[in-house]
Formats: structure tokens, sequence, C-alpha cells
């Protein structure tokens, strides 16, 4: 891949270009012109190698890529395309967080009947317990009221 990129990069820097920029150099000495070419470009060659393989040693690309290759072998199988973002942020968003959100609220509205049934639950009970209060009442009144 890279030697590729570097024989584009030769190629679209043709030595014509070279020689354009240099007319008059070229005019005098067009042998040593073509070497000063030459020379430049394997140098330059050799630079680009040299600094895409420490890219490379900087950030572990060589861990990267081979974790990516796996993850493609292990989507080839798959019969549902992989998400793609659309290049729409906020479509992007939406499209990873709305199912999340609706199990969220979901879940969040379990509890929350939970919660009621606990609470009418608790109720009755209050409810009854001053009932019980009011029997009581009434009866410690009437046996007090026997009693005198």
């Amino acid at each position: 891949v890279v030697d590729t990129f570097l024989e584009k990069l030769v190629a679209a820097g043709s030595y014509q270009r070279f020689v354009n920029c240099y007319r008059c150099f070229y005019k005098l000495q067009p042998q040593l012109t073509k070497s000063i070419y030459d020379q430049f470009i394997s140098q330059l060659q050799a630079s680009i190698k040299e600094e895409i393989q420490e890219v490379k040693n900087e950030g572990n690309l060589e861990g990267l890529f081979s974790s990516l290759d796996k993850i493609v072998e292990e989507a080839k199988d798959r019969e549902e395309p992989a998400w793609r973002p659309s290049g729409i942020p906020e479509d992007d968003v939406r499209s990873s967080m709305v199912p999340y959100l609706l199990k969220h609220r979901s879940h969040l509205r379990r509890v929350v009947r939970e919660k009621e049934e606990e609470n009418r639950k608790v109720a009755e009970s209050v409810l009854m317990g001053r009932d019980r209060i009011a029997e009581l009442q009434q009866l410690i009144q009437a046996r007090q009221q026997a009693w005198q």
C-alpha cells in the first residue's frame, strides 16, 4: 500500500515538473539535474516510509489492524448489516439512543407500577389500621361508660 502510494506520488510529481521548477539549472547541467531529482525522490520515499512506520509503532496500528481484521472476519457470517454513520450526527445519536431510552422508559414504567401497587397496599393497611383504632376507641368508651 505504501509503495503504491509512493509510486503515485512520484508519478504526480514528475521529472518534467521538477525540470520546470529548476529550468535555469537544467539548461546548464541536465545530467546533474536528473541525478538530484532521483536522489530527492529516493530520500522522499525513505522519509515517508519511515514516518509511516513511526506512526504505526506509536499508535499500535498493527494491533488495531489485526483486531479490525478479526471483527471483519466475525461479521462475515452475520445477516444484518453493520451500523454505519449516516453523516448526520442527530440521526446517528437518535438511532443509537432511542432504543436504549425506550427500554429505560419501559423499565421505569414497570418500577412506577410496582411502587403504585405497593403504595395502594400501604394505603389500604393504613385505612384498616384507622378503622381498627376507631373500633378500639369506641370499645374503650363503651367499657368506660359501663364501668362508671
